[in-house]
């Protein structure tokens, strides 16, 4: 039984390992998370991101300032799940998936539970764009995107 114990202790170890080094392959160790280049679910986005509201706005339930996002479906600000959950309570209600933090512009999908690469995925490029003309008031820096 000890003998069992041990090759199922060190069958579990290389598992761990395995996931450690899968962890550390996509940079979520350091804090750094690779973005999807790919989702399903882009036929929920709003038909005209170019017209959103100010990266200051407000969320439109509790009025906090800070932490907001902009769901690209409907445009409507709500405040992070690290606030009053507001923009998730409205995933959930809505079903509306994909939204973007006015804190650092990245793109969130819901449905995907993953942030989406805004520079790779092309119908996402008007709303990050026009968000960040609004925050710096300059057109983003662009990567070529093979």
């Amino acid at each position: 039984m000890a003998k069992n114990a041990s090759s199922s202790s060190s069958s579990s170890m290389q598992k761990i390992n395995r996931e450690d080094d899968e962890l550390l392959l996509d940079g979520s160790e350091s804090g750094w998370v690779e973005a999807r280049t790919h989702c399903d679910h882009l036929d929920s986005l709003s038909p005209d991101l170019i017209h959103i509201p100010t990266p200051n706005t407000s969320c439109s339930r509790c009025e906090h300032p800070k932490e907001n996002w902009l769901c690209l479906c409907c445009k409507e600000v709500l405040c992070s799940r690290f606030v009053n959950k507001h923009m998730l309570q409205h995933y959930q209600h809505q079903q509306h998936n994909l939204a973007l933090s006015y804190s650092d512009l990245s793109v969130w999908c819901f449905s995907c539970d993953a942030y989406l690469d805004v520079q790779a995925i092309v119908p996402l490029r008007p709303a990050y764009e026009t968000a960040y003309i609004l925050k710096f008031g300059q057109p983003p820096p662009f990567r070529s995107v093979d």
